[in-house]
């Protein structure tokens, strides 16, 4: 750095009246290339170009910027977590304090990501109502004319999709894909049904009906899916996201199953597929969390178990430890003591877990009752442990 007071080993930056410390070598490198351009200042133009004022005596910058923004983005580019937005804070101003210091959307969260898409969005369509001169100016820009109405239209669309409470006619489109869905699962679960099986054998064309009207709901949920990805507005990022690849694994199977017996045809092969294809078509309980889409509460859920997942871990833990020791004591108890009498149902740690972990009737259950002088030494015992 080549402008600054000499013999001073850091600076100070002021932003918004919060003031941070920062020595001349972290300064080159800088994750914020605003700020690092301050080491490439020969002069003190070359700083207010940077900065809105400096003073020499304190070697202090100063930066007319939000103060809480440029805390939470310190430490996002300190590595502290990712970048989320400032509580109490319009999204569009987080979004130009990052562009000002020198960050893009992709660096937001994902959550962020779509809040800042959804405020974009209503910017733009709001004063692309007010302004009926904006659409004259698009028009009077080189290939504006056509530019303008199709970037409007493919916006149009995406929130229809992407937002089911945007419009009336995402609504309607939100309310069809639900119909779809539990169709799908109703005729999903009555397919597996004994009696259904052995009428759609007697009865043809009842097993054909039910594949009608599953290739109808495979045929939306696709036509669904591709026109979302069209109007995506980044492809990569449309990709990576859960519910997507739910839809995915949801599609897929079904395409598979078609195409596997299609290949192998009425054949010996079509039993060596069968059980292939039995488990593809099971797949599309997938479709359920298909939902999820549309119901705020299940991505809800969703977020919850991602960001405690440390704590449902622990918990699982816990109840691992809890089944284990009450296992190892079950079988002891069962089948350890008395050979003679014992229950063959514990004849295993593993076994007794059965016990420990369900209340099915008709399971593994213990059959050792107190009242016999050998199972009361027992409980003695055992009451004596629990007692220290």
């Amino acid at each position: 750095m080549t402008f600054g007071r000499s013999g001073a080993a850091s600076v100070v930056l002021n932003v918004g009246g919060a003031r941070y410390s920062l020595s001349r070598e972290l300064l080159k490198d800088f994750p914020l290339r605003r700020v690092s351009r301050l080491h490439g200042c020969r002069s003190e133009r070359d700083v207010l170009e940077v900065c809105d004022d400096y003073d020499r005596e304190r070697n202090e910058y100063f930066f007319d910027r939000h103060s809480e923004a440029f805390g939470f983005i310190l430490l996002y580019v300190r590595g502290h977590g990712k970048l989320r937005f400032a509580p109490r804070m319009c999204e569009l101003s987080f979004y130009n304090e990052m562009i000002y210091w020198g960050l893009e959307g992709a660096h937001l969260e994902y959550c962020c990501q779509r809040r800042l898409d959804d405020r974009m969005s209503d910017t733009y369509t709001f004063y692309s109502a007010d302004e009926p001169g904006a659409l004259g100016r698009d028009e009077a820009r080189p290939g504006g004319g056509e530019a303008a109405p199709s970037r409007r239209w493919l916006e149009r669309m995406r929130r229809t999709f992407e937002e089911p409470t945007s419009s009336l006619a995402a609504q309607i489109l939100a309310s069809v894909s639900v119909v779809f869905v539990i169709v799908s699962m109703v005729v999903l679960c009555a397919s597996t049904l004994p009696d259904w099986r052995a009428a759609a054998a007697d009865n043809r064309s009842l097993d054909d009906r039910s594949r009608i009207i599953e290739a109808i709901c495979i045929g939306w949920f696709t036509a669904e899916c591709i026109v979302r990805f069209i109007v995506s507005k980044n492809k990569c990022e449309f990709v990576k996201r859960p519910l997507n690849i739910i839809d995915l694994l949801a599609i897929t199977p079904y395409y598979i199953s078609v195409l596997m017996t299609v290949f192998t045809g009425e054949n010996s092969q079509l039993q060596r597929a069968g059980v292939t294809l039995r488990v593809l078509r099971m797949m599309r309980i997938f479709w359920v969390i298909k939902l999820a889409r549309h119901f705020i509460g299940l991505q809800t859920l969703g977020l919850t178990l991602k960001r405690c997942y440390r704590e449902m871990v622990m918990l699982l833990v816990f109840i691992c430890v809890a089944m284990a020791i009450f296992s190892a004591l079950s079988q002891l108890l069962e089948h350890g003591l008395d050979l003679e009498t014992s229950n063959k149902d514990f004849a295993s740690i593993p076994a007794a877990c059965c016990s420990s972990s369900s209340c099915v009737p008709g399971g593994c259950r213990p059959d050792k009752v107190r009242g016999g002088k050998e199972e009361d030494e027992h409980l003695f015992i055992f009451s004596n442990l629990n007692r220290d």
